[in-house]
């Protein structure tokens, strides 16, 4: 595992995503404490407009055969259908963050942020912990047959793919940009 800054701000300040992840994945104490984080985020009107599931062990192998699926089915080179056979592996565990949208005044891009928020404080949470994390999506996170075959509903939305594990590579910090070009003052 990686040091891990036991400041809130340092954390915030050091967190990079990692793609060289390995087992162990998180224990099952560990998991609750992230998926408990992602329950804590910002939700407009209370709604918890969102859905988690956890995949790991057998389950990278029904995720593989998923992808591999939907690959074929939009006639997709070998290459890519191989490349998406090995995607699962990337890491022990993957949290899919989905959306849950509830009818309500809180328009559905409102409950799509929520749902973004969720899956940060998750990556933030397992970098607190002392894991290595990446969010990804790809063209899999908008594949109607991916979507059907995680019990996700069609108009619902993958908001992500949270890869999780232990670094197997430390990486170097990455470079800082500057807030001060991303930053207008309203007077």
């Amino acid at each position: 595992m990686n040091q891990v800054p036991q400041d809130a701000i340092e954390l915030l300040l050091q967190r990079q995503s990692n793609p060289f992840l390995e087992q162990p994945a998180p224990s099952q104490g560990d998991l609750d404490k992230i998926l408990s984080a992602a329950m804590r985020v910002p939700d407009h009107g209370g709604l918890a407009p969102w859905h988690f599931t956890v995949i790991e062990n057998e389950g990278l192998d029904k995720l593989s055969d998923i992808l591999v699926n939907a690959a074929i089915a939009k006639n997709a080179e070998e290459a890519k259908i191989a490349k998406a056979k090995k995607m699962p592996f990337r890491a022990p565990m993957i949290i899919v963050i989905s959306t849950k949208y509830v009818e309500h005044k809180v328009p559905e891009q409102e409950q799509l942020v929520a749902a973004g928020c969720a899956a940060h404080a998750m990556q933030m949470a397992a970098f607190a912990l002392g894991y290595g994390a990446m969010w990804r999506t790809g063209e899999f996170s908008y594949n109607a047959q991916v979507k059907e075959a995680l019990n996700i509903k069609l108009i619902d939305q993958i908001v992500g793919f949270l890869y999780i594990g232990s670094q197997s590579k430390t990486l170097p910090p990455k470079p800082v940009k500057p807030y001060q070009d991303y930053v207008t003052v309203f007077k």
